[in-house]
C-alpha cells in the first residue's frame, strides 16, 4: 500500500503598493490600522474556517511610508489561480492597498530572508510653495539646494559602512549596524527632487536619516566632508535629522 502523500499548502508570493498616508506603517499592531493586518483580513476571506492566516513581509514601513513594490507571503490551503487571488483580494482591499502581482512560489521562498537588496525612493519638493497635489508623497523643502554637495555627500555613504549614527533609537536586537549602499540617484523633475536608495538592507529609519543629512547638505548647513565625521562616530546625535514619512516609498525588493 503506498503512503499518502504530504499535504503542502500553497504558497503565493505577492506585490503590494499602498499610500501608507493612513495606516500606522506595515508591522501589525492591536487596534491601529496597519498594512499588514489589512492585507491579512482580505487573505482571510479566502481561506478555510479556522485556517491561521500570517503575512509575512519583506520588511516594515514605518506609519505614513509609502510602497510601490512591497513583496509578501503567504501560506493560502486552497488552489486558485494567480490571476483570480490577485482579483478576488484587490475586492475586499480598501482604496489606498492593492495587489499588483500575485505568483505561487516554492515552500522555501521568504519575502523577507531570501530578499538581497532593496531600492527606496525619497521625494522632495523642493520650491518656495509647496503644490497641494503633492502634499501625501513629497517632503517640502522651501530653501533652494545645492545639488551638487549633496551629491558629493551622497558618494561619502556609498559601499560598507557601519550605519548606527544613521538609525533612531529602535528598541529592536540587531546584529550589526553595518549595511552596504550600493547606490544613491539624484533624479530631479522640475521641483521634484527624487533620492533613490539601493542597499542590501537598511536600518530602522536609516534612509529618513540619510536623506535628512544630505538634505542639510544641501541647505549648507554643513559641508558634504562632514558627513564622514558622523559616520565615523557611530553615534545617533540631533544633528542627523530624520525627513518626514510621507517623501519615502519601498519601491521595489530585489531576489
Amino acid at each position: 500500500m503506498e503512503e499518502p502523500q504530504e499535504h503542502i499548502i500553497p504558497r503565493y508570493r505577492v506585490t503590494v503598493a499602498y499610500d501608507g498616508t493612513d495606516f500606522k506603517g506595515w508591522q501589525k499592531q492591536p487596534g491601529l490600522r496597519t498594512v499588514q493586518e489589512t492585507v491579512e483580513e482580505a487573505v482571510r476571506r479566502l481561506a478555510p474556517e479556522g485556517a491561521e492566516i500570517v503575512i509575512h513581509g519583506s520588511g516594515r514601513t514605518d506609519a505614513g511610508v509609502h510602497a510601490f513594490g512591497q513583496v509578501a507571503h503567504f501560506d493560502l490551503d486552497r488552489e486558485m489561480p494567480p490571476i483570480q487571488l490577485r482579483r478576488a483580494l484587490n475586492r475586499w482591499l480598501p482604496y489606498d492597498v492593492r495587489i499588483l502581482d500575485v505568483e505561487r512560489v516554492d515552500n522555501t521562498f521568504h519575502a523577507r530572508r531570501t530578499a538581497h537588496s532593496k531600492e527606496y525612493r525619497y521625494r522632495i519638493y523642493n520650491a518656495e510653495v509647496m503644490h497641494p497635489m503633492y502634499l501625501r508623497t513629497c517632503a517640502h523643502v522651501s530653501k533652494p539646494l545645492n545639488i551638487e554637495k549633496m551629491k558629493q555627500a551622497a558618494s561619502i555613504l556609498i559601499g560598507e559602512h557601519d550605519f548606527a549614527a544613521f538609525t533612531a533609537n529602535p528598541n529592536r536586537e540587531v546584529e550589526t549596524t553595518v549595511r552596504h549602499v550600493y547606490s544613491i540617484d539624484f533624479v530631479e523633475e522640475g521641483p521634484v527632487l527624487e533620492l533613490r536608495f539601493t542597499g542590501n538592507g537598511f536600518l530602522y529609519k536609516m534612509v529618513r536619516s540619510l536623506t535628512g543629512v544630505l538634505i542639510s547638505v544641501g541647505e549648507g548647513k554643513f559641508e558634504p566632508a562632514f558627513v564622514q565625521v558622523i559616520m565615523d562616530s557611530k553615534v545617533r546625535t540631533a544633528i542627523v535629522e530624520t525627513a518626514p514619512a510621507r517623501g519615502l516609498a519601498l519601491y521595489k525588493v530585489n531576489y
